[in-house]
């Protein structure tokens, strides 16, 4: 999640109203560290200066995977046009696979999942799901550092460790383009 400076600081040490401003549009999972850099430009973007890491429970995550409908049509996948357009109007959470990105934030061959929330989806993770926001700012501007100075094996150590998400039951099989 990103978040202006002023608005940061507000989510942090305001957690018991994380409702606030996130009612409005989709809030968005971005579970990517690297596609985050790539979304906020380093932390260097206005309006995008600091980045926060807002933890979630796993059964809040599967619920909205579980919700979820495609950000886009997919012919084979949704019976028709008009089918995946009501179902998306519906659910209170969507899908859209993004190129993940390396350390210099170029597209990789595999895709990233991001998560928006609206709706009842938005409340949960409000109210429920968040069990923890930490200001990781500082974090991005010092890997973007080492990635400027070319210490690439320096950054990638002090990447925050991402492990592929276990499908299991097929939880994602209706999110696949």
């Amino acid at each position: 999640m990103l978040r202006s400076p002023h608005s940061a600081e507000l989510r942090v040490t305001e957690q018991a109203s994380r409702r606030r401003g996130c009612e409005r549009g989709l809030t968005w999972i971005k579970p990517s560290f690297l596609w985050m850099m790539y979304r906020c430009g380093w932390a260097t973007k206005e309006g995008q200066e600091t980045v926060l890491a807002v933890e979630i429970t796993r059964d809040g995550f599967e619920w909205a995977l579980r919700h979820a409908c495609l950000s886009a049509y997919v012919r084979g996948l949704h019976p028709d046009r008009a089918a995946w357009q009501r179902r998306l109007k519906r659910a209170p959470a969507r899908v859209q696979w993004d190129p993940e990105r390396d350390l210099h934030l170029r597209p990789l061959p595999h895709r990233a999942l991001q998560l928006g929330l609206s709706g009842e989806a938005v409340r949960r993770y409000a109210d429920e799901w968040t069990v923890g926001i930490r200001d990781v700012t500082p974090l991005a501007r010092e890997i973007h550092a080492r990635v400027r100075d070319g210490d690439l094996d320096s950054a990638a150590r002090l990447l925050p460790e991402e492990l592929p998400f276990p499908e299991g039951d097929g939880l994602l099989a209706h999110l696949r383009g």
